[in-house]
């Protein structure tokens, strides 16, 4: 029986599907400490056990983006905000090459916070 999070990447369409399986990957492979988790019925990806960051699909604009959960705490011009007091969003088109440097970029920088601040 599949666990929730691998229901949940199996479940999406393409080029979506491929766009979220490849980024569960990579998000895994920036240290050693991430680990994903199914909270809020979503897939979420710990740092050394606290919320990192997730994957999810806009509701209105049904892109996929990386959700980071202390992403009022970092500036990135192509981080959104939205409605959101604490998470910041970066919104991703499946049907274009991911901005892997964009995203190594943010990630890097939040995962620095985490370890500077021992989050």
């Amino acid at each position: 029986m599949l666990r929730p999070i691998d229901s949940y990447f199996l479940q999406q369409e393409e080029p979506v599907k491929s766009c979220l399986q490849f980024l569960r990957a990579h998000i895994l492979k920036q240290d050693e400490h991430i680990t994903e988790a199914w909270k809020y019925s979503m897939p979420f990806f710990c740092y050394k056990g606290k919320m990192f960051c997730y994957l999810w699909i806009h509701k209105k604009l049904y892109q996929p983006y990386l959700g980071i959960v202390e992403g009022a705490r970092i500036e990135h011009p192509d981080l959104l905000q939205e409605k959101r007091a604490r998470m910041k969003i970066l919104l991703l088109d499946p049907y274009k090459d991911l901005p892997i440097k964009k995203i190594n970029t943010i990630l890097q920088t939040i995962l620095a916070l985490y370890r500077h601040n021992g989050r």
